[in-house]
């Protein structure tokens, strides 16, 4: 009887659509609370430290659960909160396998990376690199790496920005979704410029407590509107699929054809890779004043992030039982505002005061969300141009006809401000290429992102930390011999032309059948390393290997 009666509910629920009239005033409300709130806090922080420490790393003296939290709020982007759910959404089972491959890589952030790196560097990857293989190469190969792959998911976020407030402001024209990504693109230059990692970092904070707590509200109401039967919620999702069964199995989005198996096979290895070379998840471990406590920041991060995406894939199934596929895609072809569409018809339905009402909230929780992880992107970026790039590759080269003498080192404070430069810069890049990209999958954009990480930061990071035979040449050949790679398939896929959902979807050039590069480019970053190593005219320095393995292990002189 109790499922029956589910059933005529569920069913008889209308299709939504975005709030109209009067209702646009409570959205707007909300949020212009939310950029007035993290305005505040990034005026208020901003003015508690101007030293590089401060800018790049927060004073290095937030604790393990504060730290867990902005790392989770790093982790937890457009891509988690409105891209996998609306992948579940559309593709069932098989946009479950995107959630399952984010949470999986904090394993091996946990494993691998999280206190070694905390030891061996200060600010940032080409850190860690540099304590053993100390070349500007490095540094510049690092350095450009880090800004490529920031950039990929800078586009991500903002993409979901443009696709939020669209759907928001009950309409589908471009103009609208190009004047939010500006307006991102200029409120995170301020966030950055401003307030640095401190203020970052509790942007952060704030952001996942409103994240966590909006999905566990949609939770709970979606939990009592089919009373308890998760069972009924799946037969329903199914139903209103408009695939029928096949939505709760695999092989509705990969799986048809061996080209697809390959595809998701790529995206898994991305995923799970891509995680530990991120670097502005690199960067948070910094902001803690132990390698002990970057672990236990880890710790409350997998946490988080596991109850988190468990929250997601019932979110994806409820917008698929409740709104149904054909809604979520005719108000978002890639699915980025199924959760917002669910939150309307969980609150009472179209019309109701509850619906928009929670409709509302919910889109400014995931215009937080946007805000913070834009932030956090911008300022890895910009701290890897100013810090690597800059300081540690351009203005430390050898003088024009002395070889033996160097150009004057930079000071940190003026490292600070070519950083704030360069904030402004990547800014204004992200949104040129995000105005270009705004129908394709947040989820999907970032799962580019990772699979660059993983392919051009991790093999790097790896063979640095473990392999004594490591030489100068083997790590710009690691850097190099994947992000170049990872680059060109991308360019050359079906992501940027030759699909209707494409980059540039009137042109066909792509001879890479693959969506995701991670299969080939992953390959081709540690096979580069290991082949730079072994004809690498210069062998590698033991005594330098030993310090980084003793700091590594130990924290003796770590900053």
């Amino acid at each position: 009887m109790t499922t029956l009666m589910t059933a005529v509910t569920t069913t008889a629920t209308p299709p939504p659509v975005a709030p109209t009239g009067d209702h646009h005033n409570l959205a707007i409300v909300l949020f212009a609370v939310i950029v007035l709130v993290t305005l505040g806090i990034t005026l208020w922080v901003g003015r508690q430290g101007n030293a590089a420490e401060d800018f790049y790393a927060g004073g290095r003296d937030f604790t393990p659960l504060q730290n867990g939290f902005a790392l989770s709020g790093d982790y937890l982007s457009a891509a988690s909160f409105l891209g996998v759910a609306g992948l579940i959404a559309l593709y069932g089972y098989d946009g479950v396998l995107y959630s399952i491959g984010f949470l999986v890589a904090w394993l091996v952030v946990l494993m691998l990376v999280a206190e070694l790196v905390r030891n061996a560097g200060r600010y940032t990857l080409a850190d860690v690199l540099a304590l053993r293989l100390r070349h500007r190469k490095v540094r510049a190969a690092a350095g450009g790496a880090s800004v490529v792959v920031t950039l990929l998911y800078l586009v991500a976020q903002m993409v979901g920005a443009g696709s939020l407030v669209a759907l928001l402001l009950g309409t589908n024209s471009s103009q609208a979704r190009t004047w939010t990504i500006i307006a991102v693109g200029a409120l995170m230059i301020v966030y950055v410029t401003v307030g640095g990692m401190r203020a970052t970092t509790w942007i952060q904070i704030v952001k996942a407590f409103l994240l966590i707590a909006g999905s566990v509200l949609l939770t709970v109401l979606l939990v009592i509107r089919f009373h308890g039967d998760l069972f009924e919620l799946m037969r329903q999702a199914a139903q209103h699929s408009g695939v029928g069964h096949s939505y709760l199995e695999p092989g509705l989005k990969y799986g048809a054809t061996l080209t697809s198996r390959l595809d998701f096979f790529s995206l898994g290895l991305a995923l799970v890779l891509g995680t530990a070379g991120l670097p502005h998840i690199l960067s948070r471990f910094y902001t803690v004043p132990t390698a002990r406590a970057a672990r236990r920041s880890t710790m409350w991060a997998i946490g988080l992030v596991g109850g988190f995406y468990l929250m997601a894939i019932a979110l994806g199934l409820g917008a698929t039982a409740l709104v149904g596929s054909v809604e979520v895609r005719h108000a978002n072809s890639a699915g980025n505002t199924a959760v917002p569409l669910l939150a309307l018809v969980l609150g009472g339905g179209n019309g109701s005061t509850g619906g928009v009402v929670l409709f509302a909230l919910i889109s400014a929780i995931a215009f937080a969300t946007i805000l913070a992880v834009v932030a956090g992107l911008t300022l890895a970026s910009s701290a890897a141009f100013a810090h690597d790039i800059w300081a540690g590759a351009w203005r430390d080269r050898p003088r024009r006809g002395r070889p033996d003498e160097v150009t004057e080192k930079p000071s940190e404070q003026q490292e600070v401000v070519v950083a704030r430069f360069a904030a402004a810069g990547i800014g204004a890049a992200a949104i040129v290429i995000s105005l270009f990209a705004q129908q394709l999958n947040v989820a999907f954009l970032v799962g580019l992102a990772f699979a660059v990480a993983a392919s051009a930061n991790l093999p790097v990071l790896l063979y640095s930390l473990f392999w004594s035979r490591f030489t100068v040449r083997g790590a710009v050949w690691s850097v190099y011999g994947g992000l170049v790679p990872a680059i060109v398939l991308v360019f050359f896929s079906p992501v940027v032309s030759g699909a209707k959902a494409a980059l540039f979807p009137g042109v066909d050039f792509h001879w890479f059948p693959l969506e995701n590069p991670g299969i080939i480019s992953i390959p081709l970053g540690f096979l580069a390393g290991w082949i730079g190593t072994l004809t690498s005219p210069e062998p590698a320095d033991a005594d330098r290997f030993a310090e980084l393995e003793v700091r590594a292990l130990t924290g003796a002189g770590a900053a």
